[in-house]
């Protein structure tokens, strides 16, 4: 089944807002959750994982940009990747507010 470029441009978005995250993991040493090793994942897989979601969600950009009507100026696919950045964000923080997984709340 073929995706099409706003589709992809929406999972790109997903996917290049998750490396974030990650990325920022490595750099600070830290750990997060990863599906690679699990909730005690360390820099070293986050490094792994974040550069995985980040390259991955570009080439799928790139797929997405070169669909369809090929051009200078952006259209619909860029709202389509705004909108998996925005998706992704609001998920991550609602989800950590209600179910800390890559945090500890703290004693009251």
């Amino acid at each position: 089944m073929r995706f099409s470029p706003r589709a992809r441009s929406f999972v790109a978005g997903l996917m290049v807002s998750n490396s974030a995250p990650h990325l920022a993991t490595a750099v600070t040493g830290r750990r997060h959750l990863t599906p690679l090793a699990g909730r005690r994942s360390g820099p070293g897989v986050n490094l792994v994982w974040g550069l995985a979601n980040l390259a991955g969600g570009l080439a799928l950009l790139r797929s997405a940009a070169r669909a369809e009507r090929p051009g200078d100026a952006w259209d619909g696919r860029l709202v389509a990747f705004e909108g998996g950045c925005v998706v992704f964000a609001a998920w991550m923080a609602a989800s950590e507010r209600f179910l800390p997984m890559n945090h500890e709340r703290p004693s009251a």
